[in-house]
């Protein structure tokens, strides 16, 4: 008998993606959970996309324009907080994914996702369904990773590949963590800022701006976390000053930068934003 079954909590089995899906995927964990009572957790925003392929429970989702209980579903980048409810026993594969990998397994706009958490029938239509009965008659944790990872690296195999400009883009945000001028992408790249705009809509889901703004975010709730000064975040970080990062956090997290902090060691498993 599973552990988790017996006793309640939370047990999971991280994966490493195969060699196809590393520059798409950057997490992939199989993970049961069970709870007496309801457990509420805060997901903060990243810098990333959350799918769920869900068996048991159906998760309850709450926060600014998401209401609703799934199962297995979709939250695309989000620039708030999503409030997750687990009741009773919860089952399942996470995969976090870049906008880009997630644009090439959906096939849709990226805009479609953003700040929304939808059923994974929605953007997967019938292979979601597909996909989630061979997992949940998949015996074992580490198998269920396994078999997930060769129907994604399948599916991601054969849709096109992303737009190189548009990835190059990401990767310069992401490597500066948030701090870089859009106007600098622009004239790298010999685009217009509205094309640039459009393009990142399409293939990322937000404005470059939107999107600095969240991989700011989450290096500065990453320092937090870390036990650094929040004085020191926010400089390092770009804010203004304290009082900026605060209403940010405020703003993106429903909370203040000190209770963020203190929300950790226990890590959100469910969708984020």
């Amino acid at each position: 008998m599973d552990d988790t079954a017996a006793t309640g909590g939370l047990t999971s089995v991280e994966g490493r993606p195969g060699a196809f899906l590393r520059p798409y995927v950057t997490e992939l964990t199989a993970y049961t959970e069970r709870y007496e009572e309801p457990l509420t957790r805060r997901q903060p925003p990243f810098a990333g996309v959350v799918v769920i392929f869900g068996f048991g429970e159906p998760l309850g989702l709450s926060g600014p324009g998401t209401r609703g209980r799934l199962a297995s579903f979709a939250g695309g980048l989000h620039t708030t907080y999503v409030d997750t409810t687990t009741a009773g026993v919860a089952e399942g594969v996470q995969v976090n994914l870049t906008p880009l990998g997630a644009r090439r397994l959906f096939g849709l706009p990226m805009s479609e996702l953003a700040n929304r958490v939808l059923s994974l029938d929605d953007v997967l239509g019938p292979w979601a369904g597909t996909a989630v009965e061979r997992l949940a008659a998949t015996p074992g944790r580490h198998d269920r990773l396994a078999l997930l990872d060769a129907l994604l690296t399948r599916r991601i195999h054969a849709a096109p590949d992303p737009d190189p400009r548009v990835r190059w883009a990401w990767q310069r945000l992401r490597a500066a963590r948030g701090a870089l001028p859009i106007a600098e992408l622009t004239g790298e790249l010999g685009w217009s800022h509205r094309h640039l705009v459009s393009r990142f809509h399409d293939q990322i889901g937000m404005s470059p701006k939107a999107v600095a703004r969240v991989m700011r975010f989450e290096h500065a709730a990453a320092r937090l976390r870390a036990g650094l000064p929040a004085a020191d975040t926010a400089a390092a970080c770009g804010y203004y000053d304290q009082a900026h990062m605060s209403r940010d956090f405020r703003a993106m997290a429903g909370t203040t930068p000190r209770q963020l902090a203190g929300l950790w060691p226990e890590r959100p498993i469910a969708v984020s934003g």
